[in-house]
């Protein structure tokens, strides 16, 4: 069962990122999440009430705390997605939020074999591998991005995998707090991440516009690229939903490597719709991570 339910939200996320990178491309990550996460608020206050039982102040307050990582993470994803490849950003992210439930896990007491020690140690060397951009634009590369994108001018949130690695360590924190808190609260714990994910937002929104004086930038226009982000939201919490049944039935280490497949559907999806390329090193470095994930799954 845990198997089924995290590849579950493998297949939910995978899609659900694309489609939120498709829509922060066009417009901001901020911009995005603000049709993202309310939607998604209400999905998962939706599943929770259909699952039934009774929210706690323990459950809420450790979802919210779970929350504020996820939050943190979904901005800086969004804004790798916006200036990275997809074909490279979601391994570093996801390989990064693979390692730290599993190291929880291990101190909770789940034992790893061999296969499965073998199988994290090739996911650390993929992240390394899939990581490693040229150091001036890829003339090969079709432009991603629309004519006015420009080349990042060496800042730490101008680099794509950075930003995926950072947000991949938020998401880590994410899963194992949010794994802790739903073996006794439900569903509950997800609808206070939720809130969580949007004080983040918020609180993004009035740094962005009142401390730095900026704007949020192009809005999310169109019925087309409203559906998109409304899809995004959806599918991102129903993996939440699925990610949080997936540790009740099994290790957490276990699913959250599981789940951390999601990006073999971010990396098809990117490929037909952008004609993503990747060096050989990445090639070799998304091999290795699959190899990494098979050793695990196997372990």
């Amino acid at each position: 069962m845990v198997t089924i339910l995290a590849l579950g939200a493998a297949l939910a996320y995978g899609v659900a990122d694309f489609l939120g990178g498709a829509v922060s491309r066009r417009a901001t990550a901020l911009q995005a999440l603000l049709w993202c996460v309310p939607v998604g608020f209400v999905v998962v206050l939706t599943a929770a009430l259909i699952d039934g039982g009774a929210p706690t102040a323990t459950s809420l307050t450790w979802g919210f705390a779970a929350g504020i990582a996820g939050g943190t993470g979904l901005i800086t994803f969004y804004g790798a997605l916006a200036r990275g490849p997809m074909s490279v950003v979601a391994p570093v992210s996801a390989l990064a939020a693979a390692v730290l439930p599993v190291g929880a896990g291990v101190l909770r007491g789940e034992r790893l074999s061999t296969t499965v020690i073998a199988g994290v140690l090739l996911c650390l060397v993929a992240i390394g591998m899939v990581s490693m951009e040229r150091d001036k634009p890829d003339q090969d590369k079709p432009d991603q991005d629309g004519p006015d994108r420009e080349p990042a001018k060496g800042r730490l949130t101008d680099s794509g995998p950075l930003m995926a690695a950072l947000s991949g360590i938020c998401f880590g924190v994410f899963f194992t707090i949010l794994a802790a808190a739903g073996e006794s609260g439900g569903l509950w714990p997800i609808v206070g991440s939720r809130v969580g994910n949007l004080a983040v937002v918020l609180v993004a929104v009035l740094f962005t516009l009142r401390v730095r004086g900026g704007t949020l930038g192009p809005r999310v226009s169109g019925r087309t690229l409203i559906g998109l982000a409304l899809l995004s939201g959806t599918l991102d919490a129903g993996a939440n939903v699925l990610f949080v049944f997936s540790t009740q039935h099994g290790m957490l280490s276990l699913a959250a490597v599981l789940t951390s497949l999601y990006p073999a559907i971010t990396v098809l999806l990117a490929r037909i719709a952008y004609s993503e390329r990747l060096r050989v090193v990445q090639q070799v470095g998304l091999a290795v991570a699959a190899t990494g994930v098979v050793l695990v799954t196997a372990g």
